[in-house]
């Protein structure tokens, strides 16, 4: 009944007409190499403002899901993955189309980028619930165990270099203590600049991050055509895979659904990780292993199918914890925050109906997705050939509009350039970003959660050991990082 009723609450023009406005420019910053679906977001969040919290979400899900879906087109006309979450697509899809089957092979990545995404929301209907039910008995010990797992699994999962991952988890800590302290209002790392009383904003400090990060980067490389890449000429017709290929390949679909919800669900991973395992896993249980990279259906189905599988995974922690499960999420979670709302188990008990129209947003719009896609097809093709000096002029424009849009504060513009900078440093010498946004948005929930954990035992520290569930959550952190660390020693010992 809550699921119909989810249904009949996003049943209007106005939500409609979001999720087709949304998930149109998601699936246009996903297919431009340069820009991506996070970004889109990042830029538009604050066009939510004036929104109720379900229109919202209908422009934010078509974003993130045209977003990550959008990464197909180039990736298998240009052979240059759109987003990161397509990297593994260009392995099969860029030689099945110099073989003369471009529309088979978009074909195909359409389809399972549908199937893979739609299964992870009916894992996330009936997932979520279950988990809000086990974390809504959850303390302030069992909020900053969860907490501290998540910062060490991005930290050391991310990335080559598990100690860059740490730092820049810890930069992103240090940032999000600037300002008044989260219990008693203490200023801390102020400086004397009443300015930063308040700490920094999150939105102009994802779009720092995410937006102006990757302008920087442009202008190192300098401004190259995406034009001048031979756009490769198709005709699309059905979905290009035949009956005997889908029972193929059915086994090859189940296993990179699952990989994309379970690596979804770890927090900070996200799609970037999952199509590449997916696609990895995918060819080492092949009969013929030897095919894959010659421009095969399987991988082009085990990379996106587990890239948009990914979606709904990463929504469980961040709707029954609070916990983003990657980059996009944690733009979410601002969302959610804007908007008055709390993630985490209360939010299935004191807006139920919210949660189930967010599921039901999360469902129709991969219908939408599937729609434009397949009959937009030509468009968003063309669209590959605009300069991209003009492109990233737009972008500029909007990050500077957002930015100020958000409080009305000209300090905000100098905020995105000062993490545009930060963000550019972090990408350049492979830091990484995840583990700085995970740090960012994490600090405060750990910080409250284990300065109420004290309190309620009495500054006895060992509570957050002897709590059953607190302590399998501190065990696993401090084994993972041990593990990661051996990992690597044993590593430069052999090179």
């Amino acid at each position: 009944m809550q699921m119909l009723n989810g249904f009949a609450s996003i049943m209007n023009l106005p939500c409609i007409l979001l999720m087709f406005v949304g998930t149109a420019i998601g699936i246009v910053f996903g297919a431009i190499p340069g820009l991506t679906g996070t970004m889109a977001i990042s830029l538009c969040l604050s066009m939510t403002f004036g929104m109720t919290p379900i229109q919202a979400f209908c422009m934010l899900s078509g974003l993130y899901i045209g977003g990550i879906s959008g990464g197909l087109i180039s990736a298998i006309l240009l052979k240059i993955p759109g987003t990161p979450s397509s990297i593994a697509t260009t392995f099969d899809g860029a030689p099945m189309a110099e073989k003369g089957q471009p529309g088979k092979a978009l074909g195909i990545g359409l389809i399972y980028s549908f199937l893979g995404g739609l299964l992870s929301i009916f894992v996330l209907m009936f997932l979520a619930p279950v988990i809000a039910k086990i974390a809504i008995k959850f303390g302030p010990q069992e909020y900053f165990a969860v907490g501290v797992f998540s910062l060490t699994m991005i930290s050391v999962m991310v990335g080559k270099n598990p100690i860059k991952g740490i730092a820049s988890c810890v930069l992103g800590m240090f940032f999000s203590m600037v300002g008044s302290a989260p219990i008693d209002n203490a200023l801390r790392f102020t400086f004397g600049w009443h300015i930063l009383n308040s700490g920094f904003a999150l939105l102009p400090c994802m779009i720092g991050l995410f937006a102006v990060s990757e302008l920087l980067l442009a202008a190192e490389e300098g401004i190259k055509d995406i034009g001048s890449a031979e756009v490769k000429s198709y005709s699309l017709h059905g979905f290009g895979i035949t009956a005997q290929e889908f029972k193929d390949n059915f086994v090859n679909f189940i296993r990179s659904a699952l990989i994309g919800i379970g690596i979804g669900i770890l927090p900070g991973i996200g799609g970037g990780t999952a199509n590449v395992v997916a696609y990895s896993v995918a060819q080492a249980q092949s009969k013929h292993p030897e095919k894959f990279g010659t421009g095969i259906p399987d991988g082009i189905i085990a990379s996106e199918t587990s890239n948009n599988a990914s979606v709904g995974g990463a929504m469980v922690p961040l709707l029954t914890l609070g916990i983003p499960g990657d980059t996009v999420t944690a733009l979410l979670l601002a969302a959610m925050i804007m908007h008055g709302l709390n993630p985490g188990p209360l939010l299935f008990v004191k807006n139920s109906a919210l949660v189930y129209s967010i599921f039901a947003i999360f469902f129709v719009t991969h219908f939408v997705m599937l729609f434009i896609q397949y009959f937009g097809m030509k468009e968003f093709v063309k669209i590959l050939r605009v300069p991209r000096h003009i492109l990233l002029s737009v972008v500029i424009l909007l990050c500077i509009v957002g930015a100020y849009g958000n409080n009305n504060r000209i300090s905000d513009i100098g905020c995105i350039i000062f993490f545009g900078f930060i963000g550019y440093l972090l990408i350049k010498y492979e830091f990484g970003l995840s583990p700085f946004i995970l740090g960012f948005i994490l600090c405060s929930t750990v910080e409250t959660n284990f300065r109420n954990g004290l309190s309620y035992s009495m500054g006895d520290g060992t509570s957050f050991f002897t709590h059953p569930i607190s302590a399998a959550f501190l065990a696993v952190a401090i084994f993972t990082v041990a593990w990661t660390v051996i990992k690597n020693i044993r590593k430069k010992r052999i090179i």
